[in-house]
């Protein structure tokens, strides 16, 4: 049984770049219930990457900020005469190569970049893309749980920005079409993108302990999620974050947690 309605649909995933992404599971398990998936990628160097992960599905270089690759993704899709039924929105990028500084000393280039790949794609691609999706097509963004750890720099206001913007999305589509736009804001994961964020391993193991289980988080917990909201069984749900942390919201005050950092 094809619970989640999705056998012979097709998505856009974005941001596939090794075997540990979400958007890498989120691929693996579309492409086990038997979806159509289209590829895009910011650079040739990762379209080789995914092509070794996923060599039967059509890859498409996307930069973000290139006006033209943009366009080009719409004839793409206009010319196969294809209609998405979802699209995964799995970019970010924040420039820390000088260092976790505090969030006022922020550069204004440091800030607009994040801002523009990890944000402002959203917008530039759904908008793109909008005479491909089908009428009641879905698109999801990764964001991050509400835990503001400075160690995440200047990208955790931008993606606060992010996950307020499917709001606005949902509304602005719901103009010409019932395409419904959601955020997964995911806890900490072990992943090879958030590896490279300077501090991040000691909070994924202080996360760990705050979670309800006290087991960490695991990537396809969230790819689950995702995978229900590019399904119309969550056709209810729409312009909204769903938290995915395994309840650490919940315990901040973790008595264990508390006693260890007296003695």
């Amino acid at each position: 049984m094809d619970f989640l309605n999705i056998t012979g649909k097709c998505f856009l995933i974005s941001g596939v770049a090794n075997k540990k992404s979400i958007a890498t599971q989120v691929t693996r398990d579309l492409l086990e219930n038997g979806a159509k998936v289209y590829l895009s990628v910011q650079s040739e160097q990762h379209k080789e990457k995914a092509q070794k992960l996923f060599p039967d599905c059509p890859i498409l270089v996307v930069d973000v900020q290139n006006k033209g690759d943009l366009a080009e993704l719409t004839d793409y899709f206009l010319k196969q005469e294809v209609q998405l039924d979802g699209f995964l929105h799995s970019i970010a990028f924040a420039n820390y190569a000088g260092g976790i500084k505090p969030f006022h000393e922020t550069s204004w280039e440091d800030f607009a970049l994040a801002t523009q790949v990890s944000c402002h794609s959203l917008m530039a691609i759904s908008n793109s893309l909008k005479d491909v999706f089908t009428q009641e097509a879905a698109v999801v963004t990764i964001s991050i749980s509400n835990t503001k750890a400075t160690s995440y720099g200047h990208m955790g206001p931008v993606k606060a920005l992010l996950e307020s913007s499917v709001g606005y999305l949902a509304k602005s589509f719901s103009a010409f079409s019932e395409v419904r736009f959601n955020a997964v804001c995911a806890g900490p994961l072990k992943t090879s993108a958030s590896a490279g964020i300077p501090g991040y391993i000691d909070n994924y193991l202080f996360a760990e302990k705050l979670i309800l289980r006290k087991k960490a988080l695991k990537t396809q917990e969230v790819a689950n999620t995702v995978l229900f909201l590019l399904s119309p069984r969550s056709s209810g749900v729409n312009g909204t974050g769903v938290l995915v942390d395994g309840g650490m919201i919940l315990n901040t005050f973790d008595e264990e947690v508390v006693q260890k950092t007296q003695s």
